[in-house]
């Protein structure tokens, strides 16, 4: 780890050389001449860039990935197809981390150690090398090293205990954090339509800001977003950040594909243990799939507090979020959906692990259904949408009032 950091401050004073004479904070990727390619029993990764660029790397385990970070790139051009040509590295995941700051994540079919990392720049063009060597390594000696580095320069603040909510007055307007499923490293789900090239993260974006809108507007509700642009935000950040809020309800929004039983039409999720069929479950294992290729070291996850975390979910907080599930469903169905035909559905969604906060993830359609998508991109049908689940958060309010009026009785 100590070469890391002196490799990293020696590539941060060739950046501030580089920007001294007069280069632009992004870097361009150059597709022609980026590849990673076999080394014998390892691996070589060449990236090309139009200029130098501050960056680091180190590794993660479970599954072992290579994870390299700069300040900043343009990926245009580049696909993980183009990118991977041996057979070390299954897969690949590139763009934006948190804002200023790029991502590339390599998984390795075995574990492999950095023995070499260098990066070289031009003189006369300032285009720049970025090459890295790997080598096998043994299990020990990948997990011994694997990790993401500390640094305030790289990486968000530690999320701060924040105090308890205090009693809300029965009048006042319910903060409902929205949730705009994936984001900058982490696409989603995509697809080609005749209208343009699809990407789950924008136009789940596009419908938080359109929603949030509709449930302002209403009075009877404000509204905070996990995140406001094209960046990653971490499942337990998403969380995080709900409880900094105090928020009162949590609504998770997603467009994925499924081919597992065929899903088509709106369908609203809760959290449980065991998934309520085989479909949910791989969605579930996907979106922790996301996580993982995005580059977030889950070695802390502690499954012990995880599971106090679901006993108490059940327990205090899961009758109020069946409660809005059904209506949010009949909220949108309202509105002429379409809802599937199994609407109500749960899994183990790690986004929707809150103890106390009613939470749900509301898959608006699936991009992976024909009809489905012609509904997403239409701002007609999605307004409609929003509607429903305005209609469905009313509704659900009441009914949750007076249930706790009962109970204080």
């Amino acid at each position: 780890m100590g070469r890391l950091f002196k490799f990293t401050a020696l590539i941060w004073m060739l950046a501030a050389g580089a920007w001294a004479q007069g280069f632009s904070g992004l870097a361009r990727i150059d597709e022609e001449t980026s590849r990673v390619t076999d080394a014998g029993q390892g691996a070589e990764v060449t990236l090309g860039l139009s200029q130098g660029v501050p960056f680091r790397l180190f590794t993660l385990d479970g599954p072992p990935r290579l994870v390299l970070d700069f300040q900043e790139v343009d990926w245009t051009g580049l696909t993980p197809e183009a990118l991977l040509q041996g057979g070390q590295v299954s897969a690949a995941q590139f763009g934006t981390y948190v804002p200023g700051w790029s991502r590339l994540v390599l998984e390795l079919t075995a574990p492999m150690q950095v023995s070499q990392a260098a990066m070289t720049v031009d003189q006369v063009t300032a285009a720049a090398r970025l090459s890295v060597l790997l080598e096998p390594a043994s299990d020990e000696e990948f997990a011994a090293k694997a990790g993401a580095p500390k640094d305030p320069r790289w990486d968000l603040p530690a999320p701060e205990a924040v105090q308890g909510r205090g009693e809300r007055d029965e009048n006042a307007p319910l903060l409902v954090m929205l949730d705009p499923g994936h984001g900058g490293i982490d696409p989603g789900a995509e697809r080609d339509h005749h209208s343009g090239h699809v990407v789950e993260k924008h136009l789940m974006l596009q419908f938080a800001r359109e929603l949030g809108e509709v449930l302002i507007r209403s009075g009877q509700f404000t509204v905070q977003m996990t995140r406001d642009d094209d960046y990653f935000v971490s499942l337990e950040r998403r969380i995080a950040l709900a409880h900094q809020a105090g928020a009162d309800v949590f609504i998770s929004l997603h467009a994925d594909t499924i081919s597992e039983g065929r899903a088509h039409g709106s369908t609203v999720y809760t959290l449980s243990k065991e998934a309520s069929d085989v479909a949910s479950e791989k969605l579930a294992e996907r979106h922790l799939r996301g996580d993982l290729l995005s580059g977030t070291d889950l070695s802390e996850a502690d499954d012990r507090v995880t599971g106090v975390m679901l006993d108490l979910a059940r327990q205090e907080t899961q009758p109020r979020t069946d409660a809005l599930a059904a209506a949010l469903i009949d909220g949108l169905r309202k509105q002429g959906g379409p809802v599937n035909n199994r609407p109500l559905r749960s899994a183990g969604f790690s986004v929707l692990k809150s103890a106390d906060i009613p939470s749900v993830l509301v898959e608006i359609g699936f991009l992976s259904s024909k009809r489905d998508l012609e509904n997403l991109v239409d701002p007609e049908w999605r307004a409609k949408a929003a509607r429903g689940i305005l209609n469905g958060l009313i509704a659900w309010r009441i009914e949750d009032d007076a249930r706790r009026a009962l109970v204080r009785q």
